[in-house]
């Protein structure tokens, strides 16, 4: 049998497209949960506390979580970010 010759997808253009990928999306993966966290305690303080009306305890605590389990995970992906424009720009 021959050997056949086997020809691999370039990984530096496929990572290129990734990485622009990530860039396209990172404000609607950081601001969009952000943004409905926000609004989740915005109706929680309109309907609970201004209009005295119970039952709006889970929106603060859906708010709550969106905007901290957000935060804690978007951090080190937009470090990962930053740390791979850093390197790009030395080498």
């Amino acid at each position: 049998m021959k050997e056949v010759d086997m020809s691999y997808i370039d990984n530096q253009k496929n990572d290129k497209r990734v990485i622009r990928t990530e860039i396209l999306f990172t404000p609607v993966l950081v601001a969009l949960p952000i943004c409905v966290g926000i609004l989740f305690i915005y109706e929680w303080y309109t309907h609970s506390i201004i209009d005295s009306i119970s039952g709006y305890f889970g929106m603060l605590i859906l708010g709550i979580i969106l905007i901290v389990g957000n935060i804690i995970f978007d951090i080190p992906f937009i470090r990962s970010l930053l740390r791979f424009f850093k390197k790009k720009k030395v080498n």
